[in-house]
């Protein structure tokens, strides 16, 4: 789960972690509020969606404008930057051409910049462990520098039963160029990071840029954080920072039936059982010239109900021009799927080809369901059958 900066600087600033004063607007006339109580001489008004590249990103009203984060030396400057943004479509690299529609702002004091640096922490799955990521080149994105200049990149894991060491942020602080009293500071904040990210289950804490002032000051300028969804059970606090409007409108409703559902670019809509065959089916679409339009688990012990809503979801989404439905059942028997299937393929009134390969518990009375259902749904024997079946279909459809 993905929050807004405000908040996380909300959250951050509980755990010590230095931070500029600022407050959020949702309208242009609390935006000019804020500002006037901040009291500084430049003030910073930034777009607050969910995506990156705020600054870089430009508005489809504005194309040549300044982009999502901007900076006013008045009160009215403010006021006139949030007019020039609130209710408008942001358009970054991250959120496509669609781009996001800006609610909400933040406006927060300027400070003199002398450097921006990159930090991050976030989960190491190869290593098992927390990582702290950092970087010379703040204020970038982190996948450009990985990939240019790989050297200016410091990577350290920290042990989780000794938890974060001093000497460990030493040598990051060092690797950064940071001397005299910015290494106390920083190695301070890296302490504070770490216990965030800990207690609050994050599963990404990422500042960028973090600068250092001209007096010296370590200042986390930016802050994103994202959570772990399987933790939120225990911070009904954090559930409730959840911005829907945000969110897929399709994955939000996947998560009321407990689906693991993420929308994907291609044609072809996949429900599969099993993360791992989810992506052997995608890489079978693919093999044989087309694309998933969506990864769908269904889980192994899905209901009626819950297959008829990933039915559901699948065809509300316009790209979908045919369906994989591809089922081994174990624990998820094959007439239960079949029973969804059809319940769906008869409330939506199906348009669009459909293949459903079903092996394991009950196939046999699934495929007994799906033929005596009267509807045209194709049948395949094999994972091979059906990607061939369903590409071949949507093709010909067209």
């Amino acid at each position: 789960m993905n929050i807004h900066e405000y908040q996380a600087k909300v959250l951050l600033a509980k755990f010590a972690v230095p931070l500029l004063k600022g407050g959020v607007a949702y309208t242009k006339d609390e935006a000019m509020d804020v500002a006037r109580k901040l009291g500084s001489s430049v003030t910073v008004v930034k777009s607050q969606i969910h995506a990156g590249g705020r600054g870089k990103g430009r508005f489809k009203n504005d194309p040549d404008g300044k982009g999502g984060v901007r900076l006013a030396k008045s009160v009215d400057e403010v006021g006139f930057n949030a007019a020039a943004m609130l209710g408008h479509e942001l358009v970054t690299k991250q959120t496509g051409s669609t781009g996001k529609t800006v609610k909400r702002l933040y406006i927060e004091e300027g400070c003199d910049i002398k450097r921006e640096l990159y930090l991050s922490m976030l989960v190491d799955r190869a290593a098992g462990r927390i990582a702290i990521v950092a970087s010379t080149e703040g204020g970038m994105d982190i996948e450009t520098v990985a990939h240019d200049t790989p050297e200016k990149i410091v990577t350290q894991t920290i042990d989780p039963a000794a938890g974060f060491q001093g000497y460990q942020g030493r040598k990051i602080a060092f690797a950064l160029g940071l001397a005299g009293k910015q290494v106390g500071a920083f190695v301070a904040l890296l302490g504070n990071l770490y216990r965030a990210f800990t207690e609050l289950d994050c599963s990404l804490i990422e500042i960028n840029p973090l600068v250092v002032t001209a007096s010296g000051d370590v200042i986390a300028l930016d802050a994103k954080m994202t959570f772990d969804d399987n933790a939120l059970y225990r911070h009904a606090e954090l559930e409730a920072l959840r911005d829907l409007d945000e969110e897929d409108p399709a994955e939000t409703e996947a998560g009321k039936y407990a689906l693991n559902y993420v929308k994907l670019d291609g044609q072809i809509g996949c429900m599969v059982n099993g993360a791992g065959l989810a992506m052997a089916t995608m890489d079978i679409i693919k093999l044989y010239g087309s694309a998933p339009a969506n990864f769908l688990d269904v889980g192994g012990g899905a209901t009626k109900e819950r297959v008829t809503a990933a039915f559901k979801i699948i065809l509300k989404d316009s790209n979908v021009e045919g369906i994989l439905v591809n089922i081994f059942g174990g624990i998820m028997r094959c007439d239960v799927i079949a029973e969804g299937v059809v319940a769906a393929a008869r409330e939506v009134n199906l348009h669009v080809p459909l293949v459903v390969r079903l092996e394991g518990t009950n196939v046999e009375l699934g495929k007994k369901i799906l033929k005596e259902s009267g509807l045209k749904i194709t049948s395949a024997e094999n994972l091979a059958d059906a990607a061939e079946k369903i590409v071949k279909a949507v093709k010909e459809a067209n």
